[in-house]
């Protein structure tokens, strides 16, 4: 990369950065995988960036990328959690300061629900939950902006009624 594409670069990360971490937050199985799982997306964009042709906007081109590897990442470790046995009662706990238990609780409830649907209404939601536009929305994932809408009602309804019960 020359001059010129490093500043570029820095840029596209400095702009897009917390976007990346919340999508690999979601798709991350531990405490510790969310850092892993962004460092890959960085990884994925830097080596992709030179060959970017602005048939999206960078920002739509990043979120897929982003998805794409947190995808791989999940299956990879579905795949091989089924030949290690893991290990829940060790645990890695992030230093950070949680002052709000009730917000975390909160929003461990929005993940799980969240986790519990379908991979690819598992997207549309970060997405959604990200302030994408429907529309591009469509474009990061192959489907209509009409088709989108629709499962953004059926996606609501499910979430509504998954985390309702434990909020009471």
């Amino acid at each position: 990369m020359n001059q010129q594409e490093n500043q570029a670069f820095e840029k596209l990360l400095e702009d897009n950065k917390g976007k990346i971490y919340r999508i690999c937050r979601i798709y991350a199985i531990s405490p510790i995988e969310p850092q892993d799982l962004f460092q890959e997306v960085i990884y994925q964009v830097w080596k992709s960036f030179s060959s970017f042709k602005e048939q999206a906007t960078i920002s739509t081109w990043v979120y897929r990328i982003a998805i794409n590897v947190c995808l791989r990442s999940k299956l990879k470790f579905e795949k091989n959690s089924l030949k290690t046995i893991r290990f829940d009662a060790i645990q890695f706990m992030a230093s950070q300061d949680t002052s709000d238990q009730i917000e975390d609780e909160k929003y461990q409830f929005l993940r799980d629900c969240i986790s519990s649907l379908p991979e690819g209404d598992q997207s549309i939601v970060i997405l959604y939950l990200e302030e994408v536009a429907y529309k591009e929305i469509a474009v990061i994932t192959g489907l209509t902006e009409n088709h989108i809408a629709v499962k953004m009602k059926r996606i609501r309804k499910l979430l509504f009624d998954c985390i309702t019960p434990k909020l009471n």
